[in-house]
């Protein structure tokens, strides 16, 4: 339900800037807004799991991200959408780190990379089925129903959530509100940053002042955790090799990742000319090409191991980024297609290959803690890449109205050359770390 709700409302964006009279470009609120809720809300979803137990809380939120989809069909305004965004992100901050946390102590690590790739797989019919669907309803019916499929999938979740999720507590003590202000202001902050800077919104000196707040807001978070045993977001589980590689790496890959579902759409649609429908049909491949990747990945990591891959294959996935770029309304269908189908199969195998050798020598006692610090600093990485691609266009863009081809040239060459910067940072990752996991020890 996520990853569909996210590659639907790509696709509508510039179907929903002229129903909103907004720039096209200035739409990339609607997708930070969900993840900016989510970055700042999810430092609490462990406590919650530990507190009230892993099925209910994966039921609210469900809930919680439904209620929010019903808000956004009904939204008359840029401003009121962007509310709904939050209440939908509010709901997703639990989902994900709470439904990687069941999966987490309910499998051994010798099987862990299987089922991190099975598990994703019914999370992959959201984008392969997301831009094709989104394009439908926009063009035919009315860019409101791309929020409707939501409620009886929401629906469905808390029935399946009440039937087959355990509701594992654990001991946990009151929950730290003021690290929870802390760290999400924190987050807030220098997401608003990233968001704000080069776009003219507002003085350059605000951005500074934000900036300056953000650090002073880490320095207290930081003080305040010293010496705590359970903070929210735990930092000493970046002592840990595997954990830390996973997170640096993972993050600067993320953002050419986070990028694409704003970026491409709009190219398809501003540069290329196309109808919402066939950009649809067009950038599903890439998802596509994810689900296709899943049933080899355990041999691909068994055969070459963690560090081989994720050095390799980052340099690949952004070459990739790099060739979107250099996509024309001239070029023919099925190059796209392959393109699109080759980076998602690739990108997908880095996925499964980060979130699993995160956990590689995390102690059960310390999974709840992981999962959460994980999944904030997940959601971060690939926020960052839309405000970054946004800001680009927008600068590239010079006096044009609208966006050009060469101005999405442009913002995919930037994220594909931070994406790159996952390669060197992927060879601090210890020889034959995670080979447990792979099958290779």
């Amino acid at each position: 339900m996520q990853n569909l709700d996210g590659t639907v409302i790509a696709t509508a964006l510039p179907t929903m800037a002229r129903a909103f009279r907004a720039d096209p470009v200035h739409m990339n609120v609607a997708l930070t807004a969900y993840l900016f809720a989510v970055a700042m809300f999810v430092p609490a979803s462990g406590w919650m799991a530990d507190r009230f137990g892993t099925r209910q809380v994966f039921r609210i939120a469900i809930g919680v991200f439904t209620v929010g989809s019903v808000l956004c069909g009904v939204a008359q305004s840029l401003p009121f959408l962007v509310v709904a965004r939050v209440v939908q992100g509010m709901g997703g901050a639990a989902m994900l780190p709470v439904g990687r946390l069941i999966l987490l102590r309910a499998v051994p690590k010798a099987r862990l990379v299987n089922a991190m790739a099975w598990v994703t797989m019914p999370a992959l019919v959201g984008p392969v089925i997301g831009p094709p669907l989104g394009g439908f309803l926009v063009q035919y019916a009315d860019w409101r129903w791309i929020f409707g499929i939501n409620i009886p999938i929401g629906v469905l979740g808390i029935v399946a959530a009440s039937l087959f999720v355990p509701d594992k507590r654990d001991e946990t003590g009151p929950l730290d509100v003021i690290g929870l202000v802390l760290s999400g202001l924190t987050l807030a902050a220098f997401l608003a940053v990233l968001e704000l800077a080069g776009r003219g919104l507002v003085p350059g000196l605000w951005v500074a002042g934000i900036f300056l707040l953000g650090v002073a807001l880490g320095g207290l978070y930081w003080r305040h955790t010293r010496g705590q045993t359970r903070p929210l977001l735990d930092l000493s589980l970046m002592r840990r090799p595997t954990f830390a590689v996973s997170v640096l790496a993972g993050s600067l890959f993320r953002v050419g990742v986070g990028a694409t579902p704003f970026l491409l759409p709009m190219m398809m649609q501003l540069g290329f000319g196309r109808s919402a429908l066939q950009s649809g049909m067009i950038t599903f491949a890439a998802a596509a090409g994810a689900v296709i990747s899943k049933p080899g990945t355990s041999f691909v990591l068994r055969w070459l191991g963690f560090r081989r891959v994720l050095v390799g294959n980052a340099v690949l996935c952004a070459a990739g980024l790099a060739i979107y770029g250099t996509f024309r309304a001239s070029w023919p269908l099925w190059a796209m297609y392959a393109v699109l189908l080759v980076t998602g199969y690739l990108r997908s195998l880095q996925f499964t290959a980060y979130n699993s050798i995160a956990y590689a020598d995390v102690t059960p006692a310390r999974m709840s803690a992981a999962t959460t610090l994980y999944s904030a600093l997940q959601q971060i990485s690939l926020t960052v890449g839309i405000p970054i691609s946004a800001g680009v266009l927008h600068l590239a863009r010079g006096g044009h109205a609208i966006p050009q081809v060469g101005d999405f040239a442009s913002a995919f060459l930037v994220v594909a050359a931070m994406s790159a910067l996952a390669a060197p940072a992927s060879m601090l990752l210890p020889r034959g770390a995670g080979a447990e996991m792979s099958g290779r020890g």
